[in-house]
């Protein structure tokens, strides 16, 4: 109920006011049937512009941190979250693939939409990353199509760390429906799995054209920390070695 309050009357006007998203393909979203969208992930923005353009409603994987916050403030964090279609998903340890396809499958087997970012997380830095395979492995195991989009302009409106949008153009573009359905009964062979996701992953950058990085984005956004954890400690130490004026 509070979904589409929030879609229909409290959020979702005030984003297409304030963004006016350009909608594209939005003809390949089927009206009715489980199916998987599968997104490049920019922005903290991405959460609530997808929904708002759908026509029906969608139902994400989001880190369970957004639902786990102290007091009150917490809890009505979390509320906000699964009220909007957001499903928590803790993504530390060796279980965390497991319980994200569980949950997915779970949505999927109700003939929902299920979206999903297979970057697993943000880009750092506005490139498109390196798919997961959970994507696929829920594709075959719910029989699936998996429709591909791509948001633009997300990551200038709400780049990581930035907490009040800015003001800029976005675009919202949805590409066919990829069928993998000669692939069934393949969910455990590593290969197939890798294959079908890196075509996803293409399939999005076509239509985000974005430069593309061949690495998981979690260990591009660690590495990069570290650079500039570096750079910052070298800076202090060239500082500390500077004579007194």
């Amino acid at each position: 109920m509070f979904y589409y309050l929030l879609k229909y009357v409290l959020l979702g006007p005030l984003l297409r006011l304030v963004f006016r998203p350009r909608i594209e393909g939005l003809e390949h979203v089927p009206s009715s049937g489980a199916a998987i969208v599968a997104g490049n992930h920019l922005s903290f923005s991405d959460h609530f512009l997808m929904p708002a353009v759908l026509k029906r409603r969608i139902t994400f994987l989001a880190k369970a941190e957004y639902f786990t916050g102290p007091g009150i403030k917490g809890r009505l964090t979390a509320y906000f979250f699964r009220s909007a279609g957001q499903i928590p998903v803790d993504r530390s340890g060796k279980e965390a693939g497991q319980a994200a396809i569980r949950e997915g499958l779970g949505v999927l087997s109700k003939g929902e939409l299920l979206g999903i970012y297979p970057e697993g997380t943000r880009s750092h830095d506005g490139r498109l990353y390196k798919g997961k395979v959970g994507v696929a492995v829920m594709a075959l195991k719910a029989g699936v199509p998996v429709i591909p989009c791509a948001m633009i302009g997300t990551f200038e409106a709400q780049p990581p760390g930035r907490v009040v949008p800015r003001i800029h153009p976005v675009v919202i573009r949805f590409g066919e429906p990829l069928d993998f359905s000669r692939y069934a009964g393949m969910e455990n062979e590593k290969a197939i799995l890798r294959a079908i996701t890196d075509e996803i992953m293409y399939a999005i950058l076509t239509l985000s054209e974005q430069e593309y990085v061949d690495q998981y984005a979690a260990a591009a956004k660690a590495a990069d920390a570290e650079r500039k954890a570096g750079r910052k400690a070298t800076g202090e130490r060239r500082a500390r070695r500077l004579p007194q004026r």
